[in-house]
């Protein structure tokens, strides 16, 4: 029976709907995230971070307390109040690590000014109110030993020294850097040195070069953006059995970007995730 125009029109749109319908449900499948959370091994710890605000929220510090148990946390003890809540976070057996940037400083911290002398005129354009370390002098490293004192007293376990690659940087120049190769990794050095005098365990941030010292390096990961930093020094801290940490940013699939990364090193690696799904860290090996 012959069909009229206007029906074989109306059957191929059917068709057309169909298969936009298919590979819309193939697209979504790819997208969906694995069912099951990956578990590390015995190497691998829990990871909380009330330090690092990227996307969203960070985790709040009365979760944490609550929740985080056997696990390695991250905090800014210098904001107002974070500090006085380190011996209720420590309390299940959790070590806390305190952020210091050595690499910038931060117009709202409280040396900031005592800083000034040290740091470049333009702000990084990344940061707002952050301006890079242009010279490594006994001035900063003094003052970046108070600020290890201060870790100390209120009962921090690591130091982690944000912005340490900040040298290496391929537009140093053009900020004005004048921080040669030799001189900054003898800065981060004395300042690891420092911080074991104090009884302190030292976590590097985001790379490893001459950080033998170290106790453990957190990666920062991204989307688009994972395994950047040089893998053999991240696997050659997995080996000596030291702490390594990858933080993860934005990620609708954090199920399954943990276990790429478990293919990528072994089941030893700590992650934490940033979910764009659930706009909060997800938390791992509890």
């Amino acid at each position: 029976m012959k069909t009229s125009r206007k029906t074989e029109i109306r059957r191929l749109f059917d068709k057309w709907n169909m298969l936009i319908l298919f590979f819309g449900i193939i697209a979504l499948s790819c997208e969906k995230d694995d069912e099951i959370k990956p578990h590390g091994n015995s190497q691998a710890v829990p990871v909380y971070n009330q330090a690092y605000s990227e996307n969203f929220d960070p985790d709040n510090v009365d979760d944490i307390i609550a929740d985080a148990r056997n696990a390695y946390v991250i905090i800014d003890p210098f904001e107002p109040g974070i500090a006085k809540k380190i011996p209720e976070i420590k309390a299940n057996n959790n070590e806390v690590g305190g952020y210091i940037s050595i690499g910038t400083g931060e117009d709202w911290r409280e040396d900031f000014t005592a800083m000034q002398p040290f740091l470049v005129d333009e702000q990084w354009a990344e940061w707002e109110g952050e301006y890079f370390v242009k010279k490594v002098t006994t001035g900063i490293i003094s003052i970046m030993k108070k600020r290890i004192d201060k870790l100390a007293e209120w009962g921090c376990d690591w130091v982690e020294f944000d912005n340490m690659d900040w040298f290496f940087c391929d537009d140093a120049a053009d900020y004005g850097i004048s921080v040669p190769e030799p001189e900054g990794i003898a800065y981060y050095q004395e300042l690891c040195d420092y911080a074991h005098s104090k009884g302190l365990k030292c976590m590097a941030k985001n790379h490893v070069v001459e950080a033998d010292a170290f106790d453990g390096v957190l990666y920062e990961s991204y989307h688009d953006e994972k395994d950047w930093w040089d893998h053999d020094g991240a696997q050659s801290f997995l080996d000596k059995g030291k702490l390594v940490i990858i933080n993860h940013y934005n990620e609708s699939r954090p199920n399954r970007v943990y276990a790429e990364y478990m293919a990528l090193y072994n089941d030893g690696i700590s992650f934490i995730c940033e979910s764009s799904v659930e706009k909060r860290y997800i938390h791992y090996n509890q």
